[in-house]
């Protein structure tokens, strides 16, 4: 009995040695999994296949960050969909993700990722530990990053910065006497000197803020309002000024008979009006226009560029948003685990700051994560310098863009208040304002 009982007792012991073996082995393989969590692609060799959708003038970039990516993955296979951005989201819309013309990476705009997480379109993404191997980003979350995070989940890489800034024809602004030496009020200009499609809300955004006016706010309850369905006379005076300006800039164009608010003619005339020898000074347009309004300005020889809130308005400097997109997988692939690390290793490889210039050639889009030294310091024109400056100064100045799917509705709201004016003719700004009221307190029904 006692050899029994010794030779369970050692059979005991010895089972207890190798679990307690065992125990520390997986602890340690535990824990060299978490650390090496998000990177795992450089850990083994990825066999899967995917899709990444990329507009036509970005093949040439994603060509080469794909090539990167298979180097280190020979047996992947990444094949891009030549598509455009907005296009791809409307297939999306009207489809859904299984459809094979909808890609496994595509990229959105930060203001859609609400409606496309309400639709379970996007994967969730380990997106610290990929904003860790990409590298950059001082406060994640404080960034473009933290606006693609919804209810706790990461659904999006930041990928680019967007926001307004000015394009100035010198050559008019000399010929017009427009100083640009300093700062730039807006309402001592002449009306065509600086033009601005005011009726569009994502123009018409950047004098609003220069007011403090909220087109549409949600306050900490959850519950909408705007300051745009308060009365006249309740209005607080710097946004009472605000729109005194709007309707004083749209009567002296009613009076001169321009196109300005015809929502189809207005931008026909602005590119005319801001041709070399043409009437208008500043034009207020996003770095993507840089191709087209540099021709316009003398093949680029009479251009310049400089931030939003080097033009105030009434004394107030103009600010745009803190707009930007972002990178997404598609949630078909949600639970394929290799499907999953390669694209965002690709997203990763895309987004590889030793390339920010490239980026920005290629797709004519700005790193969030990258030191504007980079773009200062590189072979870039000069004028692409200048954009990548003015975009970087005036997004540190600008507001948090709203991302709330409810926001979607002021595009119309906005443009029918303000386009009503060339048809009613109000003849005071208290009688302009209350369209525009109108138009407001029936958009806050709909909520």
């Amino acid at each position: 009995m006692k050899k029994l009982v010794s030779l369970l007792l050692i059979m005991v012991m010895m089972f207890s040695l190798v679990a307690c073996g065992a125990k520390e082995e997986v602890v340690e393989t535990t824990t060299a999994a978490a650390t090496t969590a998000g990177s795992t692609e450089e850990a083994k060799t990825l066999e899967a296949s995917i899709t990444v959708q990329a507009e036509t003038s970005w093949l040439e970039y994603y060509q080469a960050a794909v090539a990167r990516v298979i180097a280190k993955h020979p047996n992947a296979k990444i094949d891009i969909i030549e598509v455009g951005s907005f296009d791809h989201l409307d297939t999306i819309d009207k489809t859904d993700i299984t459809n094979s013309d909808v890609a496994d990476v595509f990229a959105l705009p930060a203001d859609r990722i609400y409606g496309l997480a309400q639709n379970e379109v996007l994967a969730t993404i380990d997106a610290m530990a990929m904003a860790a191997n990409v590298g950059g980003f001082a406060d994640y979350d404080a960034g473009l990053g933290g606006n693609f995070k919804v209810d706790g989940d990461y659904l999006a890489f930041p990928m680019n910065i967007e926001t307004l800034i000015n394009f100035v024809n010198t050559a008019n602004a000399a010929a017009s006497n427009v100083d640009l030496s300093g700062s730039i009020e807006f309402t001592t200009l002449n009306p065509e000197s600086m033009l601005v499609p005011v009726f569009n809300a994502w123009f018409g955004v950047a004098l609003a803020n220069a007011g403090n006016i909220e087109m549409l706010g949600k306050n900490e309850d959850g519950s909408l309002f705007s300051d745009l369905t308060v009365d006249w006379a309740d209005l607080p005076a710097e946004k009472q000024a605000v729109f005194t300006s709007l309707f004083n800039y749209w009567k002296a164009h009613d009076t001169a008979k321009t196109s300005l608010w015809d929502s189809s003619a207005a931008w026909g005339y602005m590119d005319t009006a801001f041709t070399t020898g043409g009437q208008t000074s500043i034009r207020l347009e996003g770095p993507w226009s840089s191709g087209s309004l540099s021709n316009l300005a003398g093949a680029g020889a009479d251009l310049e560029i400089l931030p939003i809130n080097q033009v105030t308005l009434n004394g107030a400097p103009l600010a745009h948003w803190k707009g930007g997109w972002g990178l997404g997988i598609n949630a078909r692939i949600e639970g394929e685990e290799d499907q999953m690390l390669l694209a965002q290793a690709l997203i990763e490889e895309i987004m590889n700051t030793d390339f920010a210039v490239d980026f920005y050639k290629g797709l004519g889009k700005i790193m969030e994560n990258v030191d504007p030294s980079v773009y200062a310091n590189s072979d870039m024109p000069e004028i692409d310098k200048k954009i990548v400056a003015a975009v970087i100064e005036s997004y540190q100045d600008a507001p948090a863009r709203p991302l709330f799917t409810e926001w979607g509705q002021v595009w119309g709201t906005w443009e029918t208040g303000l386009l009503s004016w060339a048809a009613v003719k109000p003849a005071t700004v208290e009688a302009a304002y209350a369209e525009v009221q109108a138009s407001f307190k029936a958009m806050m029904l709909n909520f």
